[in-house]
């Protein structure tokens, strides 16, 4: 792929954006002709795109028919829905009528999400299947708040449909309600996201408009984005780092954005959607080198290959990263030999045209960063936690430091206490956590750094993480209300 410049965006800013219902406006008058996203269509068996203006005229069909439940701006919603067209378009319909959107995990438990549901005080509860909601028969009764649930298909195992439950092919009106935009504050709430429940009961991070739009730009500035660029998601947008890289990002951006239709055709999804920019968690990453080693493990001439082949990428990504000297002429010449020979072979199952490819949420070991880099897979590590808004730095394709997890974006301070705890301030940063004031007070101190709970060394404005702090703001019933990595880890894994 061709390489771009910052100059060649057509990026929409926080300030211009003012609020994420307000990006969503921006975005379709600006590109109202382009593809926004893609999905496939089991219908057809086919792959569909969603122009801008296709989304625009979606959206407000589902706004009309929230404005038919008589809610108000700042009453709680629910999504319990996989990646696509429908969980947008709930969200961005909530949000333009100032309501909170609280995004859950399908494969949660039944527990869990009847905990979150009931601390939320959620009204309306979007489904996949009528079946989800009969998983939850032992938990309605603690839901008071909960006034309908919609489904977007009925169960072939499912009996008779129930009073509370409706099908958004029958409340979707043909005709949407005209443009709305109540958010007029940047630092409204516009999301809670709950942690996963490592430390305790699962706690809801309240995170405003600013937070998330302000560490969505920055995230640009470090690896900016293009109308050209196609994103593709996979990982759970209930988690903040899926919904700001993958969802908001290309949003301000004008990127595409298509959807994989499951983990497990990810590999074939790869070959037709072709991304340009790939997020995952360390475990895909992980997968995809033990596979290609149990591959070639069996015949020598092709361990020997794939190891030169490695060795070679790699010093050439240290010299290019200036921290050795340049390849010499041979070395250069078996370089472009074995790269077209064993490195673009690897790199085509991946769809052949990847820009950057990001990793977070836990460590990458350093023998599968070098594996990578060294075919020409273009990989850089990054940090974040869903308090933080929630990236906090990332490595640059320009500044990449294996091992690390990069600079701190622009805007956002980092320092480090006399134990090496990792403390970070910025826009970004949550409002605090819902109905918890006590363990807000446990991360964010009064000069406003949030306590991560991870230890970390800062190298040259380099950020190295080194563990966890061990029993770390122990609350007096016992909880620890840290920030769990933990957490990060288990629910950005898409094969848990």
């Amino acid at each position: 792929m061709k390489k771009m410049t910052l100059e060649q965006t057509d990026f929409i800013t926080a300030a211009e954006a003012v609020s994420l219902p307000g990006l969503f406006v921006a975005r379709v008058q600006r590109s109202p002709e382009a593809i926004a996203y893609e999905q496939y269509d089991a219908q057809t068996d086919s792959w569909r795109n969603y122009r801008w203006q296709d989304m625009h005229a979606l959206v407000a069909r589902w706004r009309a028919a929230l404005e038919n439940e008589n809610l108000q701006a700042g009453d709680r919603v629910a999504t319990l829905v996989n990646n696509g067209i429908d969980w947008v378009c709930f969200e961005q319909a909530a949000q333009s009528l100032g309501l909170v959107v609280v995004a859950l995990y399908t494969t949660d438990t039944p527990t869990n999400l009847g905990y979150i549901m009931a601390d939320a005080g959620v009204r309306i509860l979007l489904i996949e299947e009528s079946i989800q909601w009969q998983s939850l028969a032992g938990k309605q009764k603690d839901l008071p708040s909960l006034q309908r649930v919609w489904c977007l298909r009925k169960s072939k195992s499912a009996g008779e449909p129930q009073q509370d439950l409706a099908y958004v092919e029958d409340i979707l009106p043909l005709e949407g309600s005209s443009d709305k935009n109540v958010v007029t504050d940047p630092d409204e709430l516009a999301t809670i996201i709950y942690t996963s429940g490592t430390t305790g009961r699962p706690k809801g991070v309240m995170l405003s408009h600013q937070n998330i739009l302000t560490n969505a730009e920055a995230v640009h500035i470090n690896i900016p984005a293009y109308p050209e660029d196609i994103f593709i998601s996979f990982l759970p947008l209930a988690h903040g780092f899926e919904r700001t890289v993958n969802y908001y990002l290309p949003m301000m951006a004008g990127s595409r954005v298509s959807y994989a239709r499951s983990i497990k055709l990810l590999a074939e999804d790869l070959l037709v959607i072709r991304p340009t920019v790939f997020l995952s968690a360390p475990r895909l990453y992980e997968k995809i080198y033990a596979a290609v080693r149990d591959k070639v493990a069996p015949h020598k001439l092709k361990r020997k290959l794939l190891a030169a082949t490695v060795s070679l990428g790699w010093q050439r990504f240290e010299a290019q990263q200036q921290r050795q000297l340049r390849l010499n002429l041979l070395q250069h010449i078996m370089y472009m030999l074995l790269h077209k020979l064993v490195a673009e072979k690897i790199l085509a199952r991946l769809g052949g045209r990847l820009r950057v490819a990001v990793t977070g949420a836990a460590p990458l070991s350093e023998k599968v960063a070098r594996f990578f880099i060294g075919l020409g897979f273009p990989l850089v590590e990054g940090y974040g936690l869903t308090e933080a808004g929630p990236v906090v730095s990332g490595n640059s394709l320009e500044i990449n430091t294996p091992g690390s997890v990069g600079r701190p974006l622009p805007g956002i301070e980092v320092a480090t206490t006399e134990e090496g705890e990792l403390l970070v301030r910025s826009a970004g940063v949550m409002l605090g956590y819902w109905q918890r004031e006590d363990a807000t007070h446990e991360v964010i101190d009064a000069e406003g750094w949030l306590h991560t709970g991870d230890l970390a060394e800062i190298e040259d404005d380099t950020i190295f993480i080194r563990g966890r702090i061990k029993d770390i703001l122990v609350t007096s019933t016992g909880e620890k209300v840290a920030p769990a990595h933990m957490e990060m880890t288990i629910t950005l894994d898409p094969l848990v």
